[in-house]
């Protein structure tokens, strides 16, 4: 499959220079952030619940928002993310806010050798799943590091979404995942005018690859929801028809943009 031989480096060498970009970005609100504001949304709160004492495994954390707005709801905290710079501002704030978590360089499918131990919920969220090519392997790591009786928890952009040209005037790619899907991208979702133009190398993933993987690796999926809006104004062309919910222009209510499951093993 084409990209698979240098996929890792080409992302991680993006992921690296977007992270400065999103650090400094209006879209990842830090001044607010620091100041105590979460950075999850209503769809993953009500997934989690009460969180307090329990241990979270984050995959794909990049610089670690998410992983410390779930600290501060009294979790205990392991984020993972294949970007060096994502990492090492992750922890920084993690250090500067004295919380609950800690932070791994690793790519998820190495994770076995840099990890051990078990949790009580694994969690990842929005734009995670596309840069992976293998989502039995991924799956496969899901419920290595859950606990009998654990909870997985993803939230992701909805392959219908990945199917449009970025402008979303045109289906430009297979809903299924067919081949690895090359494209050179200029600035990023949280700074469109961020000086980057590199190459990334994606996958898009439909619902019952990502589904059957979680079910043949042991895990029983107890809840599954689709959501007709984005809760982050990260593309192109959009309306805000409600305070916070996103949809495409001339597309509102049309197209399914989020979708949600909880797994339990």
């Amino acid at each position: 499959m084409a990209g698979l031989d240098n996929y890792i480096e080409v992302n991680k060498a993006l992921w690296d220079a977007k992270t400065h970009h999103h650090v400094a970005s209006a879209f990842y609100k830090m001044d607010d952030f620091l100041a105590g504001n979460t950075s999850l949304r209503e769809i993953e709160l009500a997934l989690l619940g009460d969180v307090k004492g329990k241990s979270i495994l984050h995959l794909q954390c990049h610089f670690g928002q998410d992983s410390l707005s779930l600290a501060r709801m009294g979790a205990s905290v392991t984020g993972v993310d294949f970007s060096g710079e994502a990492i090492k501002k992750a922890k920084e704030l993690s250090l500067q806010l004295g919380l609950n978590a800690r932070f791994i360089c690793s790519d998820v499918y190495k994770l076995l050798e840099e990890l051990e131990g078990q949790f009580d919920i694994v969690y990842t969220s929005y734009g995670v799943l596309g840069w992976l090519p293998d989502m039995k392997e991924w799956a496969g790591v899901v419920a290595h590091y859950l606990k009998p009786g654990g909870t997985f928890i993803l939230v992701e952009f909805h392959p219908v979404v990945w199917m449009f040209n970025s402008e979303f005037m045109d289906i430009q790619y297979s809903y299924f995942n067919k081949e690895a899907i090359i494209e050179t991208i200029n600035g990023t979702y949280a700074d469109r005018d961020s000086a980057i133009q590199m190459t990334e190398i994606g996958w898009n993933h439909d619902l019952a690859e990502v589904m059957q993987n979680l079910l043949s690796a042991g895990l029983s999926i107890t809840s599954f929801q689709e959501f007709d809006y984005s809760p982050f104004n990260c593309f192109r062309n959009t309306a805000e028809p409600i305070p916070g919910r996103f949809q495409i222009n001339g597309l509102e209510g049309k197209i399914p943009m989020v979708y949600a499951l909880k797994a339990r093993k």
